[in-house]
């Protein structure tokens, strides 16, 4: 089975996760919008990523997980319309290629990994500890959006195990 674990949002990641190992990861694919240098996820190009990755798999052997995101207190309207609309972006590629979706929240997966009220670069580190072979992947301090995203699929895999 193939677990596609998503870290939502314009510096997410997507995880390729197969058998208990990591195939990919890579930074979610964005691209600029308006004149302010900002950035908005590229759905076509999320697109490729995923339909490039799965071309030669049954689409009951595939499964998305996305973490489950919701506003936060303190975040701007601006920005969490922005994150809320990436979600959105995700959730239809996902829907159109029909692809089963599992969402699954911060604190559940965090909580299993016992990362509740830990630092953000705590999940780079476990995902370090639990996957040294991909640690090279994960030097840069900003890498720890990919270990979510790891750790989401590792997360869905593990917990999926238990329950077969």
């Amino acid at each position: 089975m193939l677990i596609i674990g998503i870290d939502p949002g314009i510096t997410g990641s997507i995880c390729f996760f197969q058998d208990g190992k990591i195939i990919d990861v890579i930074e979610m694919p964005n691209m600029p919008e308006g004149k302010k240098n900002k950035k908005q996820v590229n759905g076509a190009q999320i697109y490729y990523e995923i339909s490039s990755r799965i071309r030669d798999i049954k689409k009951e052997d595939i499964k998305v997980i996305i973490e489950q995101v919701s506003a936060m207190p303190g975040q701007g309207v601006t920005s969490m319309f922005n994150f809320g609309q990436s979600f959105g972006i995700l959730k239809g590629i996902c829907s159109a290629m029909q692809l089963p979706m599992y969402f699954v929240r911060p604190t559940k997966w965090k909580k299993y990994f016992n990362l509740i009220n830990s630092e953000k670069d705590a999940s780079r580190t476990k995902a370090i500890e639990v996957f040294p072979y991909f640690s090279s992947e994960l030097s840069r301090k900003k890498d720890s959006n990919k270990a979510d995203a790891i750790l989401i699929a590792s997360f869905y895999y593990e917990t999926y195990k238990l329950e077969e």
